[in-house]
């Protein structure tokens, strides 16, 4: 191979249209090779030339788009002073573009000897590992742009790219479980139909499967177990499984996927995995960054860098105290944003990138780069506000330009709904936006993502059937999974014909969706919740790609589906649940934001009720003749609501309270009926008494001529 100098940025491989630059950071390395790999699986080897600081860099005239290549890096093995360079085994670029085979579990892909952790390998790791791919970046987005929708109006499904769609009748059969149906016209449909505006992705980067699941016949079904920040997971490359997956097509099957979904107004938000990666811990194998500089990229054990910190339960955590690891972030994160146009990020276990000694720090290094960014800052960031290690839980405290996972919010709906003892001052701050872990940083209530249920734990129809997680399919007998899920199964364990219990589970399911979608704050949908998808009890079904965890469309709850899509409606053609600010006060004037607590007796709340009260059932006013101020300065204006909640057992006569006479209430939600009737106009039959059935809720909107 023809080799020249080239430069030392960008990192990766860079493709121009004729030949390949190739940039990779080493501070530990002695020398680094490029692998580049025919058609056959031969192997060419040639050193880099040229080394600027910490990087090793050069320019192949001849290496085109599709070619595969690795690295292979001569240095330091000394693992009990964290240097585990092996020449043997082939490295994988840490910035490819994307990534063709996986990794085929044997003692070679290990940097040790299997049976010896301090003796250097000798066995040759090339034919049993993923090999990046040199990529043609060129792609035609038309006019396709970030979306860039504001908070208030965002409403997330969180959903697996092959889940989806892999047991849908209407997607074909090869698109079926990949990018592409994600994309298809039918799935599209039914998330417009939802009233859905973001897409959640759970994780799409390159990741490995684990030996010990595949000997038990499971696999990482949910990704959390990455090791290319900037490819696209090829398996769910449409063309990977028609086999013609080979030349780094995963990349445009991803391009037209988001194309395709902003073309319906729907934006792509990537759950991504900064925190660790699949090496895992000092007997894990070798593949990419340990061989590169393994003490630059991870946290090491300060006295005894043979091991490493572990924040994150997964074996390692990166280390972002180095500046070309905040550097690999970052321009991952560009990458995505830039090249494949997606609109945010949720950041999982985000507490651990905010470490910088031990402590999470909210001044860390990682947050000051997110600010100043000109193009990440200004996208939705999402953080998983907690990790495992001490002092990790860390909801409220992310800096103002984040949104976080209310891990609180979610814990509080279960209790009120499930056990009606949620406590109704922790209740009012929940469903109002959360001021109380909000507001003082000038946070707004788009700080919290709402949610009952997410991939982690039960399916929302699931919560309502079991009290105990059914775990055995994992092959851990059981033992895995949280066990504290704050659930109740409606008084009958499992599956069952009793149409009382049955109706109960199906109430109880639409009293939390309903009150997730007229809570302040950005409500979060776990894909297939609306359609009563079960995973049979499963509460950690991370290892299982079948049918599971797939969506299951053939036994969709079409009632519930719809339901979800009439609460949608009434929250976006109504401002009130939906507001940019907090509430403030409690005096229902009518002259500004009003919001009002009562009794079932119609009695404003007073301090001793909020403890001493029925701790299930209260009214809610929320008025609406001066919401908040608009953008430009004009005043924003909605119909006055009554939110009439019942987590009792026994139905609760309701009085209307005598502060919100004048307009004539209309009925548009009761969850006991299954009605959701967003245009509803016919007035109540007693306009001072309405009775809300147990566990039940009840909205009313007040009708006013001049509105």
């Amino acid at each position: 191979m023809r080799l020249w100098p080239g430069t030392s940025l960008p990192l990766g491989a860079t493709f121009d249209g004729i030949g390949t630059n190739i940039a990779v950071f080493s501070d530990v390395a002695d020398a680094v090779e490029v692998c580049v790999f025919d058609a056959d699986g031969g192997e060419e080897r040639v050193e880099l030339p040229e080394r600027s600081g910490s990087v090793w860099h050069g320019y192949l005239p001849d290496l085109t788009a599709g070619t595969a290549y690795g690295f292979r890096v001569q240095g330091p093995w000394d693992p009990a002073r964290g240097a585990r360079c092996n020449p043997n085994k082939l490295l994988l670029d840490p910035y490819a573009r994307a990534v063709v085979g996986e990794v085929t579990w044997g003692p070679e892909v290990f940097g040790h000897e299997w049976d010896a952790p301090a003796t250097m390998s000798t066995t040759d790791s090339a034919p049993a590992v993923p090999r990046a791919l040199v990529v043609n970046p060129y792609f035609d987005w038309g006019t396709d742009q970030l979306l860039l929708r504001p908070w208030a109006e965002t409403v997330i499904y969180e959903v697996h790219v092959k889940g989806a769609t892999q047991r849908h009748p209407k997607v074909d059969d090869e698109t079926r479980g990949t990018y592409a149906g994600i994309a298809d016209p039918s799935f599209v449909d039914h998330l417009l139909a939802l009233g859905v505006t973001t897409v959640e992705l759970l994780p799409v980067h390159e990741f490995v499967r684990d030996a010990h699941l595949l000997e038990r016949g499971l696999s990482n079904y949910w990704g959390y177990n990455s090791l290319g920040f900037f490819a696209p997971h090829h398996e769910y490359s449409h063309r990977h499984v028609l086999g013609q997956g080979g030349v780094g097509q995963q990349v445009q099957d991803f391009k037209q996927m988001v194309k395709s979904l902003h073309e319906a107004g729907i934006e792509v938000i990537l759950d991504v995995v900064y925190n660790h990666t699949a090496e895992g811990n000092h007997l894990g194998p070798t593949l990419s960054f340990k061989g590169l500089d393994n003490a630059a990229y991870y946290r090491l054990v300060d006295d005894d860098p043979q091991h490493y910190t572990d924040y994150t339960g997964t074996g390692n955590t990166l280390n972002m105290r180095n500046p070309y690891v905040l550097q690999l972030v970052m321009d991952s994160l560009r990458y995505w944003a830039t090249e494949m146009h997606v609109d945010g990020f949720r950041f999982d276990l985000a507490s651990a990138l905010a470490r910088s000694l031990h402590e999470v720090d909210k001044l860390s290094a990682f947050f000051d780069l997110v600010q100043q960014d000109p193009v990440i800052s200004r996208m939705k960031l999402i953080a998983e506000p907690w990790d495992i290690g001490e002092g990790g839980y860390q909801v409220g405290n992310f800096p103002p330009q984040w949104a976080e996972w209310n891990g609180r919010y979610r814990d509080c709906i279960r209790d009120h709904w499930g056990h009606g003892h949620s406590g109704l001052g922790e209740f009012a701050y929940r469903i109002s936006g959360s001021s109380d872990l909000y507001e003082a940083a000038g946070r707004a209530p788009h700080a919290s993502i709402n949610f009952v249920t997410a991939h982690d734990g039960f399916t929302l129809r699931d919560l309502v059937t079991y009290e105990q997680k059914r775990n055995e399919a994992n092959g851990e007998d059981n033992r895995d999974g949280e066990s504290n899920n704050r659930n109740w199964n409606c008084g009958v364990e499992g599956p069952t014909d009793d149409e009382a219990v049955n109706a109960l589970r199906a109430r109880q399911q639409r009293n939390m969706l309903t009150t997730l979608l007229l809570s302040q704050g950005v409500p979060m949908l776990l894909g297939g919740d609306e359609i009563g998808r079960t995973q049979q009890g499963n509460n950690n079904a991370y290892c299982q790609d079948n049918e599971i965890s797939w969506l299951d469309w053939e036994h969709a709850d079409r009632e519930l589906a719809a339901f979800v899509s009439g609460l949608t409606t009434l929250r976006r053609a109504h401002p009130t649940f939906r507001r940019r600010r907090f509430f403030q006060g409690y005096d229902v004037t009518g002259e500004g934001p009003a919001l009002a607590w009562f009794r079932p007796d119609g009695g404003e709340m007073t301090g001793g009720d909020w403890t001493d009260g029925d701790a299930g059932s209260l009214a809610i006013f929320l008025g609406g003749s001066a919401l908040e101020m608009g953008p430009r300065g004009e005043q924003i204006t909605d119909d006055d609501f009554l939110w009439l909640v019942n987590a009792g057992h026994e139905p609760v006569e309701m009085h209307l309270p005598a502060r919100v006479d004048g307009p004539v209430w209309c009925c548009v939600i009761d969850t006991e009926r299954g009605l959701v009737e967003p245009d509803a106009s016919a007035p109540l039959p007693d306009a001072r008494v309405v009775t809300v059935g147990g566990r039940a809720q009840v909205l009313l909107i007040g009708r006013r001529d001049e509105r």
